[in-house]
């Protein structure tokens, strides 16, 4: 009589027809993950150099500013902002409220025009309105410096020249296709079943813009009026051109008004009030980044 003993068997766990290629890469994928965060963070900390040096060379004395690149502080003197918020003889508040008067009537303009211009390419049928858009188009490309001097003369003879009307009536009269071109897209994309089910209902054109098809654009138009805050508020070339008076200056005029050829200027306060200035840039951002993101996004999908 015999009795057999059950031995116990190992089994040996063998990737069976993975070559060593794909193990080679399997194992590759950690220090690849590494390598990519690693280059990530130096792309960020390479854009974001330049804002912290400005911040910490507001916190410097003059004479250490453009002789140390380091983004490490050292000394700390605070009384660049007390003295840059003075140092024009008025409140750096003043010019930041004249910002605030130019940004604010310019986002206006473009949200009334823009979206009225918008509607009418979008929705309407009139003659030569293929050319009419294909011109408003064209005009995305023609740089402002070309245009300045006969809008000058035309302000200038209305006597404006002097006033923040010649940086705000434009934006009355939908003068920014960019913005006109953005809404088209996305109204386009809008659905026509609903402006027909208010034409049975007895709704005019009028009635369809503001009850239906403006609720239905706020994508569209926060994208506008953060991409006209930005733009607006940190014009300097238009603002330079039409703002003759110290007590209109805006802040980027004021900013430039720190250095001066023929005397001593002041970088210490520059800087500081430059930090002052990216703040309203920075908040604007910060809350209509989804807004922001949302609009570009559905703007380009439909």
């Amino acid at each position: 009589m015999t009795t057999e003993i059950d031995r116990p068997t190992t089994r040996t766990v063998v990737t069976a027809g993975v070559p060593p290629r794909r193990l080679r890469a399997r194992s590759d994928r950690p220090v690849r993950a590494v390598l990519k965060h690693v280059l990530l963070a130096l792309g960020v900390l390479t854009t974001l150099y330049p804002v912290l040096w400005m911040i910490v060379s507001s916190l410097r004395p003059d004479g250490q500013i453009f002789g140390n690149p380091s983004i490490i502080p050292t000394d700390f003197h605070v009384e660049n902002y007390a003295y840059g918020w003075t140092a024009l003889g008025k409140p750096f508040s003043l010019y930041l409220w004249n910002s605030a008067i130019v940004v604010a009537g310019s986002i206006i303009g473009n949200l009334v025009s823009c979206s009225m211009a918008a509607y009418a390419f979008a929705r309407l049928r009139f003659r030569f309105q293929g050319p009419a858009f294909a011109y408003m188009l064209v005009t995305i490309m023609i740089p402002v410096h070309v245009l300045i001097v006969p809008q000058y003369v035309l302000w200038a003879q209305l006597g404006l020249v002097g006033t923040f009307l010649p940086l705000i009536l434009p934006k009355l009269l939908a003068t920014d296709a960019f913005f006109i071109f953005l809404m088209v897209q996305f109204i386009r994309g809008l659905p026509k079943e609903l402006d027909e089910a208010a034409r049975i209902d007895g709704a005019g054109h009028g009635r369809i813009f503001f009850q239906i098809i403006l609720p239905l654009m706020k994508p569209a138009l926060a994208t506008t009026a953060i991409f006209t805050f930005i733009w607006t508020w940190n014009d300097f070339f238009t603002q330079l051109i039409y703002l003759t008076d110290p007590k209109l200056y805006t802040v980027p005029i004021a900013l430039r008004s720190f250095i001066d050829a023929q005397s001593q200027s002041s970088f210490g306060g520059m800087f500081a009030m430059s930090v002052v200035a990216v703040i309203p840039l920075i908040l604007a951002f910060a809350f209509g980044q989804k807004h922001l993101v949302q609009g570009i996004a559905t703007t380009g999908l439909k």
